[in-house]
């Protein structure tokens, strides 16, 4: 625990920063989880839904899909338009706008009394979101320390948990309410969230890595000065500004930083980055976790569970709690095994709530109960492995130049997925449609082995490293070799000399060639203003 403390208190201000940036999670876990709430609300049904024979009211299989999913239509996009925004308007004003795009589509939803304004609404939230999802964890593992990277990074997941856990309480507590209240209340409370995190981001310090990348180089100096609590001529700050330069030019020499870029293989493996990104998120949407946030409530009901809204606050306050562990050994175990792990626990937890509920029935109190423990159960693994994971790895995998673009590809990736599954979940449980019920585990637990061997084959070890590091990582090693490596790098052992098929020259932890980047001594003013660092 000293040893811990000593660490922290190196450089506090990289933490702060960090994990501020966390918030951005926030608003996309309690955008999701409102939604699956506010559709079961009798109020709700009856301003959108249509009347029933027996006199209530119900949304319509493709009504619900529509609801649900366009947000994540909207992600999909907002998550492409992540990269222009990072890399032109910067990591902190990238953000800022995102807010101001998501409050416009809150606004349009709480003034929404007819389904064409509120899936407007649903769409322009989600651009917003979109944007957040891609720059956030990009922002985070540019400005974090090394050493507790991805526990800094799994903290955007851990939030997305909090806001998820957060929105279910906020529907407990309106679902009654027999006006427009009922879904107003908690969708209007996200301007607030909103404006927390835009107002952060307008006083944290940019990304020295996004500064350097555009040749600011004193603004650079003096962002790594407030991340380091220290003056802009520390021996620490110049050398962690020399290390980004001398590796962003050694990487200028293998592209130019383009989309193309991002799909040429070459000694930087660009094209398989890309594409262990993309299937990454992708993987983790096809964990089925979504399937609990989003129609959560209304597959408990239709189980024939009391208090469905209850357990859906049950099932959140175990996804926040288990995000922690995960936090704790993203730094510890590792990228590959807490993956492995995860989708492992997954797999089991899932074909047996699957094989109980078609066996035994849901009708059987027994049974709900197996169904709501090994529910929990398998929402822990998530939490804690696959969770935050899918963020730390695609945030740290890629080069400078071109990760606004491959986290932009990534994100949206996970978006598309999420919109895909979204749509389709209606027609494979209602009653009226697929009426799958408890067997729709068959497929979450069987695309959970796809997880498992995806997480085996194709992700690097890269616990411990800076980016810069990482980058060597990737280029001389795969996957299952990536550990031996990873040691070896921490340890300060790897040797420059040369490399394998043509890659880059191997990079140690003493920062070789940073005398050589090219950085004119400069007097840079240690009286920096917050406007002068961002």
């Amino acid at each position: 625990m000293p040893k811990l403390i000593e660490k922290l208190r190196e450089n506090p201000m990289a933490i702060v920063v960090s994990a501020f940036a966390a918030f951005g999670g926030f608003l996309y876990g309690y955008d999701t989880g409102t939604i699956s709430g506010i559709i079961t609300m009798d109020y709700f049904l009856q301003t959108f839904g249509d009347v029933q024979a027996d006199g209530t009211y119900a949304l319509a299989s493709s009504d619900k899909s529509l609801i649900v999913s366009i947000l994540s239509a909207g992600t999909f996009f907002g998550a492409l338009l992540g990269y222009p925004c990072g890399d032109f308007l910067g990591r902190r004003w990238g953000l800022i706008l995102a807010c101001l795009i998501f409050s416009i589509g809150v606004a349009f939803q709480t003034a929404a009394t007819a389904l064409p304004l509120f899936v407007v609404g649903r769409v322009v939230a989600g651009l917003g979101v979109g944007i957040i999802s891609c720059i956030v964890p990009m922002y985070q593992s540019e400005c974090a320390p090394k050493w507790i990277r991805g526990a800094i990074v799994s903290g955007y997941q851990w939030f997305i948990t909090i806001g998820l856990l957060i929105a279910a309480i906020a529907n407990n507590g309106t679902k009654d309410i027999a006006s427009y209240a009922c879904y107003r209340i908690p969708i209007g409370i996200q301007l607030i969230w909103a404006s927390i995190l835009a107002l952060g981001m307008f006083i944290l310090p940019e990304s020295p890595r996004f500064l350097i990348m555009k040749g600011r180089t004193e603004k650079a100096y003096r962002s790594q000065a407030r991340l380091n609590s220290s003056t802009v001529d520390d021996p620490k700050v110049d050398a962690d500004i020399k290390e980004i330069v001398a590796n962003m030019e050694f990487m200028a020499k293998f592209g130019s930083a383009t989309y193309a870029d991002c799909f040429k293989m070459g000694p930087q493996k660009n094209l398989l980055r890309t594409l262990v990104g993309v299937f990454l998120q992708a993987w983790q949407q096809l964990t089925g976790i979504n399937f609990i946030f989003y129609y959560g409530t209304s597959f408990f009901q239709a189980s024939g569970i009391q208090q469905p809204f209850l357990i859906t606050i049950a099932t959140n306050v175990v996804n926040v709690g288990m995000t922690i562990p995960g936090m704790w050994g993203m730094d510890k175990l590792g990228r590959r095994k807490i993956l492995m792990i995860g989708a492992a626990g997954m797999l089991v937890c899932e074909f047996i709530v699957a094989i109980v509920g078609t066996i035994v029935g849901q009708s059987n109190e027994a049974a709900q109960k197996t169904l709501i423990a090994f529910v929990c159960i398998y929402i822990a693994f998530f939490a804690s492995t696959w969770g935050p994971a899918a963020w730390v790895v695609t945030g740290e995998l890629y080069p400078l130049g071109i990760r606004a673009k491959c986290m932009s590809l990534s994100s949206a990736s996970n978006w598309l997925w999420n919109f895909g599954l979204g749509y389709a979940t209606p027609y494979m449980v209602d009653s009226d449609k697929g009426n799958l019920g408890s067997k729709v585990f068959f497929v979450w637990g069987s695309t959970c082995v796809g997880c498992l061997l995806f997480a085996f084959f194709c992700i690097w070890e890269t616990k411990g490293l800076s980016l810069e590091q990482v980058d060597y990582l990737v280029s001389n090693s795969s996957p299952l070799t990536s550990a031996k490596l990873n040691k070896a790098l921490r340890a300060g052992t790897v040797v420059a000399t040369g490399s394998t098929g043509g890659g880059p020259a191997p990079f140690s932890n003493k920062v070789q060639n940073a005398e050589d980047a090219k950085i004119p001594n400069q007097n840079i003013d240690k009286k920096a203003t917050i406007g002068d660092v961002v």
